[in-house]
């Protein structure tokens, strides 16, 4: 494990326990480390920003309340994180019972950069979102969170080589969404 994972994992733990035993900067300290990284993956998996906002508040909220069940043996990132990839998850299938996805649901791009990468952003968001959830989510986690497999495995609750696996099934399909839509 990478030096600042083993000083990041020491530090959520601490935090994690001073949350418990009351001391509400703790929480505060949580939410700031973890905020935009929750939201970037829920973007990703949802394509929509108010989508994301929810899932990110809703994550938090139902973390804090069952801080108690978490095992320090285990990293706050890989618990937190798959919290956010199943409520994701949940977001999607409520969605669906409401409307189907449709072209509306495109990734918003930020202004910064050459348009050529603003194109192939709002490509690669959009291919993404054509993506069934579950794939979509191994290429989030692996590509733009930057987790590692072992990472993944943790977060979707299964083996190593599964999560290999799985993602190169995902980049294919994605390969070929993306060559779709030349």
């Amino acid at each position: 494990m990478h030096e600042t994972n083993v000083a990041q994992d020491m530090r959520d733990r601490a935090l994690v326990r001073g949350h418990l035993a009351g001391d509400s900067s703790a929480a505060a300290e949580l939410v700031g480390h973890y905020e935009a990284r929750l939201f970037n993956v829920a973007l990703r998996m949802l394509g929509n920003v108010e989508d994301a906002e929810d899932v990110t508040q809703t994550v938090f909220g139902n973390a804090f309340l069952a801080l108690e069940s978490y095992d320090p043996q285990y990293r706050f990132f890989s618990w937190i994180y798959r919290m956010t990839v199943n409520e994701s998850l949940n977001a999607i299938d409520r969605r669906r019972q409401m409307v189907t996805l449709d072209d509306e649901l495109a990734i918003p791009v930020t202004e910064s950069g050459s348009s050529g990468a603003l194109e192939a952003d709002d490509r690669v968001g959009k291919a993404l979102m054509l993506l069934t959830p579950n794939d979509r989510a191994i290429v989030v986690l692996r590509h733009l969170a930057e987790c590692s497999y072992d990472e993944i495995a943790s977060m979707l609750n299964v083996p190593s080589k599964t999560v290999k696996s799985r993602l190169f099934t995902a980049r294919e399909r994605l390969r070929q969404v993306l060559l779709s839509q030349r």
